[in-house]
Formats: structure tokens, C-alpha cells, sequence
């Protein structure tokens, strides 16, 4: 089986590109490669469905880092209300439904410094309505 995007990692991603058409790009990410094979990971297609529920953006916006953070904290308090998004993680820092969307520390391999991943539930397997994300062109 291929494997397929979300929608909604499709909608994100393209909200990113609209905000910032000349954002890096070197640490975006999506379809796991190999490393990514071998464990875990919502960059791995679903057995079943074939789809993809992980996102990685470039923390390099506008070539200021403060950006990133701005961002991964915008889609983290969407996540409060947005059931289409599962966690978020940036800068050695976890926010999940678990933690009810606060900030707590990430203990895992990639620190996630160069980039902000966002993973994604089920829900937004065919949901690609748009992200209320103010510096991705949500309302504020």
C-alpha cells in the first residue's frame, strides 16, 4: 500500500507555506525514512490505511528561532479545541491532550530543536478545513 498524507497534514503544511513562502525547508519532514521504520512513529504509514499522521515544520521562519516557538504555541493552543491534532513537540518540550495542552518536558532521542512536530489523530485522516493558527492565517 502507498502511503498517503492526512489531509489535515496537508492543510497545515500548506498554511506554513502561504505565511512564510521563504521559510527554510531543510527539516520539514513527513513519510518516515528508514531510521524512522525501525520504531514507533506517526511518520510511519498506518498499517491499515496507508496514511501518514506526522508533520515536521523548520523552525528557520523568517530567520528568527523566536518564530518557531511562537508557532508551536499557537498550534498547541489549537489543539485544545482542534480533535484533529494529537501532540506537539519543540525545543525539548511535549504538549498533548495528556498534559491538557501544557508545555511539560520531552525525554525523547530528537530534542527537536530544528524543527516543531506535529502529530496528527484519525480524525483528520479527510478533514482539511482550516487551522485557526494566527501566524499561519487563522484569526487571532
Amino acid at each position: 500500500m502507498k502511503p498517503k498524507l492526512s489531509k489535515s497534514v496537508v492543510q497545515l503544511r500548506e498554511q506554513a507555506d502561504d505565511a512564510y513562502p521563504d521559510r527554510k525547508r531543510d527539516s520539514d519532514g513527513n513519510i518516515g525514512d528508514l531510521r524512522h521504520s525501525a520504531r514507533k512513529s506517526d511518520h510511519n504509514p498506518d498499517p491499515d490505511s496507508g496514511i501518514v499522521r506526522a508533520l515536521d515544520l523548520d523552525a528557520d521562519f523568517n530567520r528568527q528561532a523566536s518564530t518557531a516557538a511562537y508557532i508551536a504555541d499557537q498550534i498547541r493552543i489549537a489543539a485544545r479545541t482542534d480533535k484533529r491534532i494529537a501532540y506537539v513537540i519543540y525545543d525539548r518540550k511535549i504538549a498533548s491532550a495528556r498534559s491538557l495542552w501544557h508545555w511539560r518536558k520531552y525525554k525523547g532521542i530528537n530534542p527537536h530543536t530544528k524543527h516543531i512536530h506535529i502529530s496528527f489523530t484519525k480524525a483528520g485522516d479527510q478533514d482539511q478545513k482550516f487551522f485557526n493558527i494566527p501566524l499561519l492565517g487563522g484569526k487571532a
